[in-house]
């Protein structure tokens, strides 16, 4: 074999070795993509917006507020839409479980008004038409275990109430103009 020829294999082989390196990459790539890096069960990002935990006696429902800078957030409250769950309501709750607030929908319009009999977290509470618009709201102190508690009733009739945590109307986006759209996930 002359030099030559030995320079001339080993520049083939030299030719073939960037092809070589750029499939074996393809392939581990190709793999990675097709079997997942580490086949995870949930495919999903970790910090993925959850649910609360389920609060017993209620649903839950997405939500958010369309109509102020604050809002369009979806958020997550819990529902109350049968007569037993509007009569309980957050009676008895120190906290509302990571959940935004409580919805109160009703079949039908109302003019019915709350109360905060056996409910020690002071509330703000907001009135919303069939159609989302918002109609007023209210301030409720705590009335733990009195004979005769105060009522606060919306300014016209209502649909559906929110009720949060007392002061967060403003930072859900809830005031004049805004109107409250139920639906959507539930997260967290």
């Amino acid at each position: 074999m002359t030099e030559s020829t030995g320079d001339t294999r080993r520049a083939r082989r030299r030719g073939w070795l960037p092809w070589v390196g750029t499939v074996a990459v393809i392939v581990v790539v190709a793999g990675v993509f097709v079997l997942g890096a580490n086949h995870p069960a949930d495919p999903y990002f970790a910090d993925q917006p959850t649910a609360p935990p389920s609060v017993d006696g209620f649903g839950q429902i997405g939500f958010r507020v369309e109509g102020s800078p604050a809002s369009s957030a979806q958020r997550c409250a819990l529902l109350a839409d049968t007569p037993e769950q509007r009569e309980r309501g957050l009676m008895g709750r120190t906290d509302l479980a990571g959940y935004d607030g409580m919805i109160f929908r009703f079949e039908a319009d109302t003019t019915g008004s709350f109360w905060m009999k056996n409910t020690p977290l002071p509330l703000s509470i907001a009135w919303f038409d069939s159609s989302g618009a918002f109609v007023s709201a209210a301030d409720m102190e705590p009335c733990l275990d009195q004979p005769s508690c105060p009522t606060y009733g919306a300014r016209g009739p209502y649909r559906f109430a929110l009720e949060v945590p007392k002061g967060a109307l403003p930072t859900l986006g809830v005031g004049p103009g805004s109107r409250l759209v139920l639906g959507g996930a539930c997260y967290r």
